[in-house]
């Protein structure tokens, strides 16, 4: 745009120039090259005016996010199977904001994410944390139950492609709360945020970004159902304590020394 300004004013600077010189006397008839010409032709680029900041609320921009996810039909198989979508849930000013891979069954019934066994144990990390799970933000990646083959129960994993339709809606989610840490619950969830999928022993404790974001990396809630060894379930406590200190949260000789 200055670069548009620029050759305007020089165009005419070389016309208002000639002119002078018929002015004092100089004989010779006026002439304009045809990049001149041109130059004046093209008319400056007007300058933009800044966008207005968005006066809507957390809770209205996020209800109007959660309006366009209920009518998705990017993933036309999930949209026909589904009972509903499944948006996410917490705090709009939340510090942490937690993110699963998917809606299992229990989700998808009730329509609020991590309300099954594995639900329940996050509730319970959070409340050991020293937080209700009102004042945290809870999602996934996916916001549609992955369909499973007919006469089949359980739950499957997303597909990239599935999980590459549904990132934009958590980037919206993210980008409203603006929360100081994200928590990646699982390998899945790190491969939907990420692109990259890897071992969640080398994953965990430790921190990585995205989007200039804050990310801890630590295992599912359901993976510490399967297993119950008191080793794993110190790993992701230990993830928490991580948690805690980036955020600037007091943390109590107890809680250092609490085991799941």
């Amino acid at each position: 745009m200055i670069s548009g300004v620029n050759e305007f004013q020089s165009a005419l600077d070389n016309v208002l120039g000639t002119l002078e010189l018929l002015r004092a006397g100089g004989g010779r008839s006026p002439r304009a090259s045809r990049t001149t010409l041109q130059s004046l032709q093209r008319k400056p680029a007007e300058p933009k005016a800044p966008s207005a900041p968005d006066a809507r609320t957390k809770p209205e921009r996020l209800a109007e996010v959660r309006a366009r996810v209920a009518i998705c039909t990017l993933c036309p198989h999930l949209a026909e199977s589904r009972t509903q979508t499944v948006f996410g849930v917490g705090h709009p000013d939340a510090e942490i904001m937690f993110i699963g891979e998917a809606p299992g069954a229990d989700e998808d019934a009730q329509g609020e994410p991590f309300v099954g066994r594995a639900g329940q144990l996050l509730t319970k990390i959070i409340q050991a944390m020293g937080f209700q799970r009102a004042d945290v933000y809870i999602a996934n990646v996916m916001k549609s139950r992955p369909d499973m083959p007919a006469g089949q129960s359980g739950n499957r994993p997303p597909t990239p492609q599935e999980m590459a339709h549904c990132l934009p809606f958590l980037m919206e989610q993210i980008s409203i709360i603006q929360p100081k840490v994200l928590v990646a619950l699982g390998a899945t969830a790190v491969e939907g945020l990420l692109g990259t999928r890897g071992t969640m022993r080398d994953l965990r404790g430790k921190w990585h970004a995205f989007h200039d974001t804050p990310l801890m990396i630590t295992y599912h809630p359901s993976y510490l159902l399967r297993n119950q060894a008191p080793s794993e379930k110190r790993k992701v406590w230990e993830d928490m304590l991580l948690v805690m200190e980036k955020i600037g949260h007091p943390i109590s000789d107890k809680q250092r020394k609490y085991f799941l």
